[in-house]
């Protein structure tokens, strides 16, 4: 018993006072958030686009083409499907060409961005998707052409579940930074590895895991709320049901009269 009570001081100890802690943490924090910023401005920019081309060009879109989205919808799935760490050993060359090194925070953006660029196209596809088709039609018969019915309609109706589908990729990306960690990329998942996992130093481990849960938590609170705030159906929901009660009051006291 007094052995297990040394050791609880032991690890508390450590938790406050390790030099890992206190001096390799905030560096690899602000290495996990600059990779996974960067890497999902490069995949919102060109990810969303290409949803925009593979709704637009299947067969629910202003412009069917059917050979075309098959071929890109198919390249689209077969990155999809790779599991990130072997997207990262595929990419080894062309990282190496982009950015001059393999190991590093900048070096791990270039797998990330590509490895999410076709997850949020398929998101935003099915975004563009959940958009009631009487309401492109209407913009067409005002005499809209279909790009601004795209620019105009399609992307206002859907916004909120894009808001949604780039939370869940940044979540995403979050994941991926701790598995580009554990091949020399940097962030908080290379100093779980490096320290907590090969150095058995638990203190290290534990705080690199409470950090990355409190990042993906944050975003998807911020998310969360950026997309309510943006869906103008709950708003008008809760806009009627802010008006129901006095009109039933209203209705009840003409009843009495």
């Amino acid at each position: 018993m007094i052995l297990a009570q040394q050791t609880d001081e032991g690890f508390w100890n450590e938790l406050f006072t390790s030099p890992v802690i206190a001096q390799a943490v905030p560096q690899a924090t602000g290495e996990t958030l600059y990779m996974v910023g960067v890497a999902l401005v490069v995949s919102v920019v060109l990810g969303l686009p290409l949803g925009v081309y593979l709704w637009n060009s299947g067969p629910t879109g202003l412009s069917p083409q059917r050979g075309a989205n098959q071929v890109v919808g198919t390249i689209v799935n077969i990155v999809r499907s790779l599991p990130f760490v072997i997207l990262m050993v595929l990419l080894i060359p062309f990282t190496r060409f982009v950015v001059g090194t393999t190991l590093g925070a900048t070096a791990s953006i270039v797998p990330l961005a590509i490895g999410a660029i076709p997850f949020i196209a398929r998101l935003v596809e099915a975004a563009f998707r959940e958009v009631p088709s009487g309401k492109l039609e209407a913009s067409i018969v005002c005499g809209a052409s279909k790009p601004q019915t795209i620019l105009k309609t399609l992307l206002p109706e859907s916004l909120p579940s894009i808001v949604a589908a780039i939370t869940t990729t940044a979540i995403t990306l979050v994941a991926y930074s701790a598995m580009a960690g554990l091949v020399g990329g940097g962030g908080l998942g290379y100093l779980a590895d490096a320290y907590g996992y090969k150095r058995f130093d638990m203190p290290v481990l534990i705080v690199a895991t409470i950090l990355l849960i409190i990042i993906v938590q944050l975003m998807q609170l911020v998310g969360d709320r950026i997309a309510r705030h943006l869906d103008h159906r709950a708003t008008a929901s809760g806009s009627s049901g802010s008006r129901s009660p006095a009109r039933s009051r209203r209705m009840r006291s003409g009843a009495r009269a």
